[in-house]
């Protein structure tokens, strides 16, 4: 677990969980986004987890993550949301997911499974929640490539339902969304990104309403879902299997640049949206090649459990790695026990918790 907190963190902080794609790592993903430096600019602390498993990709496949607080990847992440909201005093109520790739499935299965935790998620390159549920094997080169090849099919309603049951009996409130693909991805193709855009409508009860030219910049189509405040999707002309999220509009739409903070609804009791298509053309795609690079996803292969749990302050005292200045420092229980009480406090530098 790594945690991103700034000079000067805002009273009862946001926390931003970013989660990193298959192959990747935390460290990686710190460098990868503009969020630390925006995050000194409005004082909001970033999570950064860590998978252990297989290519570094998160479990988006197997039952634990996919049911509320039955274990898994899923359920370690909220446990470092929990750890983040007591330690640093934040707010619980602005508390939000984004990620690539592997992690881009991952939003939208917290977004399923934990809407009680995330406020609002925007998924880069993923797939809708559930939709690698039971697979065996989920990377480039399996034979399987129905989900990432767009192949699985189910109306909104089905999707809508996936998401749902993930927390059987809940009636809260539902995380707002933003999907961002690339119509040029062919190792996750852009029917995935239609395929969890016709899930959240039928979640949060809004339909497609108007599509947008040039926002947020020349090659990108936004389709706006009822007055979006909910619900946004990007499609993104010329764009691969990239990170592509805006970060300066993706923290517009969590109400954290300082703009008004949108209001989550409870969405229908029942599936009762249909989803519209937007009017960019989303283009059919070949299989990818067996040398392509993994996007994101083969967590579930050997998986045997939860790997992250809630974790006890001497065994933090204990794991505790401070990286400084670039320089990473070995921490003894002794020498880690001396820092924590800084840890604790206003940071400059990504603090490293290791389960």
């Amino acid at each position: 677990m790594y945690i991103y907190v700034p000079d000067k963190v805002a009273a009862n902080p946001a926390v931003i969980v970013a989660l990193h794609s298959c192959g990747g790592s935390a460290s990686q993903w710190y460098s990868g986004t503009e969020l630390p430096s925006y995050a000194n600019q409005y004082g909001y602390i970033i999570i950064y987890p860590e998978t252990p498993n297989m290519s570094n990709c998160w479990d988006v496949q197997n039952p634990a993550s996919l049911t509320h607080g039955a274990g898994g990847d899923a359920q370690g992440i909220v446990n470092m949301v929990s750890y983040t909201l007591q330690t640093y005093k934040g707010d619980s109520a602005r508390v939000y997911v984004m990620g690539f790739s592997s992690g881009g499935m991952m939003t939208n299965l917290l977004a399923g499974s934990y809407p009680d935790v995330f406020a609002a998620g925007s998924a880069n390159s993923g797939v809708a929640d559930a939709c690698f549920a039971g697979a065996q094997s989920a990377t480039p080169a399996s034979a399987n490539q129905t989900c990432a090849q767009g192949q699985i099919q189910h109306t909104a309603a089905e999707w809508g339902n996936f998401a749902r049951n993930s927390y059987p009996g809940y009636t809260g409130k539902r995380p707002r969304m933003m999907i961002w693909h690339g119509l040029n991805d062919g190792l996750v193709v852009p029917k995935c990104a239609q395929q969890a855009l016709d899930q959240w409508s039928n979640v949060l009860g809004v339909s497609a309403s108007k599509t947008v030219t040039g926002v947020p910049s020349a090659e990108f189509t936004q389709t706006v879902y009822g007055d979006g405040s909910q619900l946004q999707g990007f499609f993104g002309q010329g764009r691969g299997h990239e990170p592509m999220a805006n970060v300066p509009l993706m923290l517009k739409f969590f109400g954290i640049d300082g703009t008004a903070q949108p209001t989550s609804t409870q969405g229908p009791s029942s599936p009762s949206v249909t989803s519209s298509k937007p009017t960019t053309s989303i283009p059919s795609t070949t299989k990818p090649a067996t040398t392509a690079p993994q996007w994101g996803q083969c967590g579930g292969n050997g998986w045997t459990g939860p790997t992250l749990q809630a974790i006890p302050q001497d065994v933090i005292l204990y794991a505790l790695c401070i990286c400084l200045k670039g320089k990473s420092l070995s921490c003894s229980r002794t020498a880690a026990s001396r820092r924590f009480a800084a840890i604790l406090g206003p940071m400059r530098t990504l603090t490293t918790l290791v389960p």
